[in-house]
């Protein structure tokens, strides 16, 4: 690996952070980076889903603030996340890459739609429920999204990219709370889910040390960036964010 392409990657590394912290997506920018300095696709895979947990992890502490009182929410979550992101990883030594290369532009097209239309179904939902007399929504979702948010996992175990849009589609439909604590929530199951996928690869599969280590620095620089943009953006600047970078991941993902 040459110089400039250390540096090409852990510059990858500090964007996909910022960007992963704010949204998701970051594996879009750090994947075709690690293609173009000769990784193998399932090589370059593994090496960046075990760099980017020090970004998940450095996000999900700058955005502490947002997560006070969602520690049940979290572990219920989380337990889900834990368990798709494992069977996700094994996926990823069992299958074909183009198993689920044909889904994930359809899978992240449907959650940006979910995303620009929260508001109106969450108000529809809401309506709905005071017709019915059930009152508030569930604190944690419900069933509904631990199934949904269980697929959602086994998908970034698999391969990351935009798991962060569908977790906060989901979330922002199922769970009655703030965009940003939401986003807060979304940081912590990322983090659950990049690492329990990444001591799966370090026991399985082939990674390039080097890579992983620039990228992680860079990752874990980002997600302080990303925290400072991300909690200083208004609900509809930071939807908005979310669709412009959705629409880019797609339009990437189908072209690639």
């Amino acid at each position: 690996m040459s110089i400039w392409e250390a540096v090409a990657i852990f510059v990858a590394g500090t964007a996909a952070g910022t960007i992963n912290t704010i949204v998701g997506s970051g594996t879009l920018i750090t994947f075709p980076v690690l293609l173009a300095t000769g990784l193998p696709p399932v090589t370059a895979t593994v090496s960046n889903a075990l760099g980017l947990i020090p970004g998940s992890i450095s996000g999900a502490i700058a955005y502490r603030a947002e997560l006070a009182g969602q520690r049940r929410r979290i572990l219920r979550l989380g337990l889900a996340a834990l368990v798709g992101g494992l069977g996700g990883a094994m996926l990823l030594t069992l299958l074909p890459p183009t198993a689920f290369e044909t889904i994930v532009p359809v899978l992240v097209t449907l959650a940006l739609v979910l995303v620009v239309l929260q508001p109106r179904i969450s108000a529809a939902v809401q309506r709905r429920r005071e017709r019915r007399g059930t009152g508030a929504p569930r604190s944690d979702g419900g069933p509904l999204l631990l199934t949904t948010l269980l697929a959602a996992s086994v998908y970034g175990g698999y391969f990351t990219a935009a798991q962060g849009i569908v977790y906060l589609s989901l979330m922002g439909i199922l769970i009655d709370d703030s965009l940003q604590r939401i986003n807060a929530a979304k940081n912590v199951l990322a983090a659950i889910v990049n690492s329990v996928a990444a001591l799966f690869f370090l026991f399985v599969a082939h990674f390039d040390w080097t890579a992983v280590l620039l990228i992680a620095v860079g990752s874990a620089i980002g997600g302080q960036i990303g925290a400072r943009i991300g909690l200083r953006l208004s609900p509809v600047v930071l939807r908005t964010f979310i669709v412009l970078v959705g629409t880019a991941a797609v339009v990437q993902l189908v072209l690639r």
